[in-house]
């Protein structure tokens, strides 16, 4: 990313754009620069959610969420600063304010008031991504109006070719820029557009049955042809789209609760609106899916030792991996629960570690000082001989496993050998 950044600045400066005769002349030339960063920025974030392969492969998805909103902010306000140094610029070269500049967008064309358009976008996301204003909205709201995000780096885009002063001319710079962006463009649509429904109309996907569990959870079970060619791995993930009323318009992650086979299952926690509404979903119902994703899995391992840890719905990825763990690999499962009542799977854990050999250890009670209870403390170093020979596998809620994480890295697990799955948004 950065890369791309200093060559398109390059690019720039090579073209004239250093050219300052004035402090007018600076203005414009730091706010050309700034838009260049900015639109290498969008492109990446356009790439880091585009689930093109090689990204998912290379640091994951979570990783490459957090990310892609991290960057996106940062675009943002790089985006915004190059338009108002540029208005305030060309205002002053045309002798208007910047007001009056911003609002004189016809006698340069119609790619300007898109580009203006983008500009509104761009706003619109960096305040609902603030977390003041995500905690108040539910996430399918929030979803939404962040995909504005997509609209505002395609209304950006026209302008950057036919206005932008370093690409008029053709020559290295279009070329350079044409290749980043269809790259960045030519991914998002290819994996998260058209790969669905080529996946849709090859898999047939339908829900194959629905069963609410006694802790209120609900397990879904999936059919479609030949889903070997999907490669799923155990403790991957999906993202869902049930084509039923009132969630076809919703896209969820929701991670298997075993392991692939002929079949895919998935077990949902009620928790907002999409989530409870998956009780409800009759047999039959076609789903789009968008992966597998994810690198929670038997392929990331480094270590001879498995140690699985998790908190809540955070059990299915690793009931999934115990369930596809290998004969004779030596397995510590953890799972942290209020109560054993409210532990989704636990019967179904319990079964599998007693097959599989694996050690188990369930704690339950109230939040303690440390990631286990107030009624048994843990640490990794009560339940692993040797931290420095295990891989951590820990997936719940982000403060819990942030705090696993921590501590398993205290007790001399290797950072490569600690492998997390976050919930949150």
């Amino acid at each position: 990313m950065w890369l791309a950044a200093v060559a398109g600045v390059a690019l720039m400066i090579a073209s004239g754009g250093l050219q300052a005769a004035s402090a007018t002349d600076g203005v414009y030339a730091v706010g050309r620069a700034l838009g260049i960063v900015a639109a290498v920025l969008m492109m990446t974030q356009v790439l880091l959610a585009s689930r093109a392969p090689w990204v998912e492969r290379a640091i994951g998805h979570d990783r490459a969420i957090a990310q892609h909103t991290r960057v996106g902010k940062v675009a943002i306000i790089l985006m915004l600063l190059h338009a108002v140094l540029l208005t305030t610029a060309s205002g002053t070269y045309d002798g208007r304010d910047p007001v009056s500049q911003f609002l004189a967008w016809p006698q340069y064309g119609w790619f300007m008031l898109v580009a203006q358009i983008a500009l509104g976008t761009f706003l619109i996301v960096l305040i609902t991504s603030l977390t003041a204003v995500r905690l108040r909205w539910p996430y399918e709201r929030w979803h939404a109006v962040h995909l504005l995000v997509y609209v505002g780096v395609a209304f950006a885009v026209p302008h950057q070719f036919l206005e932008g002063s370093t690409f008029r001319t053709g020559g290295l710079s279009w070329w350079f820029w044409a290749a980043l962006w269809t790259l960045s463009i030519g991914s998002f649509v290819v994996y998260r557009l058209i790969r669905p429904l080529v996946l849709l109309a090859r898999h047939d996907l339908r829900v194959a049955a629905v069963a609410t569990l006694p802790d209120g959870s609900t397990s879904v079970t999936l059919e479609g042809r030949d889903l070997a060619r999907l490669r799923a791995s155990a403790g991957q993930f999906f993202l869902w789209r049930f084509l039923s009323p009132g969630l076809r318009t919703q896209s969820h992650p929701y991670s298997l609760s075993a392991a692939p086979g002929d079949t895919l299952r998935i077990t949902v926690k009620p928790s907002g609106t999409g989530s409870s509404a998956v009780r409800s979903l009759a047999p039959g119902t076609r789903v789009l899916i968008e992966g597998p994703l994810g690198v929670f899995t038997h392929g990331s391992r480094t270590a001879d030792h498995l140690v699985l840890i998790c908190a809540g719905i955070g059990v299915t990825p690793v009931r999934s991996m115990l369930e596809g763990a290998a004969p004779g690999d030596r397995i510590t499962v953890i799972m942290r629960a209020r109560t054993r009542d409210e532990a989704p799977l636990l019967d179904e854990v319990e079964a599998l570690a007693a097959e599989r050999g694996a050690d188990l250890h369930v704690l339950v009670g109230h939040r303690g000082e440390t990631w286990g209870t107030r009624e048994t403390p843990a640490l990794i170093k009560d339940f692993v001989d040797d931290p420095r020979g295990a891989d951590v596998y820990i997936c719940g809620p982000r403060a819990w496993a942030a705090a696993v994480e921590a501590d398993a890295l205290a007790a001399g697990v290797p950072r490569d050998s600690v492998h997390r799955e976050e919930f949150g948004w």
